[in-house]
């Protein structure tokens, strides 16, 4: 069982987008997942009520700061991977779940806000690993990036990351047409219809790209190292 959760607290930065396609890629290769929707504008929830959803997806949709504890712990009991979408806010919820967490993802837009938002979830889980007394495993993930352009933006966010030592995926969530129709019209992405969604094959792609980066770093979550 591995807990990963998405977080940032500015909003828009991907957190959604990114947790349900690792969530669809996990359960097209026939993994358990239970999803955690802890942000309030529960667009996980939502598809979720689409046509579509496998049954080896399961989403807790009611979450407070009272409850989140024990439901990542039920959902522990049954779930290969429990994967939490979290708020855009630094809150109490936000923190204990990134404590009880073993790798948090951290969804970045190429803009220097979304950069800010990524340095201060970065921040909060090094508090958390100090009370934790234990590291937590954490990347940048680069979301709603160009197929075809790397912006001047996004050359700087990744500067700016690379020199402050942060840890970034090399997969990065470039913009796709699927990913916003599995949203409307729910489904996981290899229920798309290739005829009616552009580019469905590199949407796919770069799914399982993620998931695989994703199952990388739990594996490194597991080898000893020291809390920052």
């Amino acid at each position: 069982m591995s807990v990963i959760s998405f977080a940032n607290p500015k909003g828009g930065a991907g957190k959604t987008t990114s947790a349900l396609l690792l969530a669809s890629e996990l359960a097209t290769k026939g993994a358990r997942i239970a999803i955690i929707d802890a942000d309030p504008e529960k667009w996980i929830s939502g598809w979720g009520r689409l046509p579509g959803k496998p049954d080896m997806i399961y989403i807790v949709s009611e979450v407070s700061e009272d409850t989140i504890v024990d439901q990542i712990e039920q959902a522990s009991t049954t779930a290969q991977f429990v994967i939490i979408d979290l708020e855009g806010t630094a809150s109490l919820m936000v923190a204990n779940a990134i404590g009880m967490s073993d790798l948090v993802v951290i969804p970045t837009q190429g803009a220097s806000m979304d950069a800010k938002g990524a340095a201060k979830t970065i921040k909060l889980i090094h508090n958390q690993q100090r009370m934790a007394r234990r590291p937590i495993q954490h990347s940048v993930l680069l979301t709603r990036t160009s197929a075809a352009v790397t912006s001047r933006s996004l050359r700087n966010v990744r500067n700016q990351l690379d020199k402050a030592g942060i840890d970034v995926f090399s997969t990065s969530i470039v913009e796709r047409a699927a990913y916003r129709d599995i949203l409307d019209y729910g489904g996981l992405l290899s229920d798309l219809d290739p005829a009616l969604v552009s580019n469905l094959t590199k949407a796919i792609t770069n799914a399982r790209e993620l998931a695989g980066e994703v199952i990388a770093k739990l594996r490194n979550a597991n080898s000893p190292a020291k809390v920052a």
